[in-house]
């Protein structure tokens, strides 16, 4: 999967992308490197990040649904507000990736007539607030999170929505200290209900930097080394920047997966 911030303020490329000229070519881009999926979004939700009013969301995201629906690729949408959702949808897009795991109000009535893919991402608390003591909030951080996911599927599937469309985000780095991050990718099998495909999005994130003391722009060895961790963990998606030279990584895993 893909990163595409039409978003002037995101973590590592705030406004690269928000020409809509640029994020075309970006996306060209990372068709032409091989990518899966590609994940648009619209606001950032970096840690702090304030909330972005739903008709900028709207003029940012779905252009860009209409450019890319019929480029070959699955187009993901990474939105937590149930308007986008449906729009998105309407316009022809694959797949619904919320922070929020489908848990405000319209979210979970806005897919569920879809056949759409949708992603359950754990978080606490919101952008605003989610860095404020993660070190309090669990008990046991992978136990914590599968328990939540486990549980948000169950809804889901309880709501109408076939157990094939879902997957689920342990959220690495909403609401976790740098170690509970690791902790998560550590023991990442079990933080997914059997049989849910796991999303693993650890692209140039602080729980990187803190390790190797570089800043977001400095981090692709890093972050191709976490989705390598990630894949051969189990994860069935890695949300990636940097898409030609992850996949040049996991085709070596897989070469050497495959001769052992």
């Amino acid at each position: 999967m893909g990163i595409l911030n039409a978003t002037p303020d995101s973590f590592s490329d705030g406004g690269r992308f928000i020409a809509r000229d640029a994020a075309l070519r970006h996306a060209e881009q990372m068709i032409a490197a091989g990518v899966d999926i590609i994940d648009i979004g619209g606001e950032s939700t970096r840690p702090g990040a304030p909330p972005l009013a739903l008709d900028a969301e709207l003029e940012r995201v779905i252009p860009l649904v209409d450019e890319l629906r019929d480029a070959g690729v699955a187009i993901s949408i990474d939105t937590y507000k149930p308007e986008v959702m449906a729009e998105s949808l309407a316009h022809g897009a694959d797949m619904i990736n919320d922070i929020w795991g489908l848990r405000l109000p319209g979210a979970l009535e806005a897919v569920a007539a879809s056949d759409c893919g949708l992603c359950v991402m754990h978080m606490i608390g919101d952008p605003q607030t989610m860095q404020t003591a993660p070190e309090s909030a669990y008990d046991d951080v992978v136990a914590d999170v599968a328990q939540f996911l486990a549980h948000r599927v169950a809804d889901l599937e309880s709501a109408g929505v076939a157990r094939a469309r879902i997957s689920v985000d342990p959220g690495f780095g909403f609401g976790k200290t740098v170690e509970q991050n690791y902790a998560l990718l550590a023991d990442l099998p079990r933080t997914a209900p059997a049989g849910v495909p796991v999303l693993a999005g650890m692209s140039r994130k602080s729980m990187l930097g803190a390790v190797i003391n570089k800043p977001a722009t400095e981090r692709l060895a890093a972050s191709v080394a976490a989705a390598v961790l990630a894949v051969e963990r189990g994860a069935r998606i890695v949300r990636v920047h940097d898409v030609a030279e992850t996949i040049d990584a996991l085709k070596v895993w897989a070469a050497m997966r495959a001769a052992g």
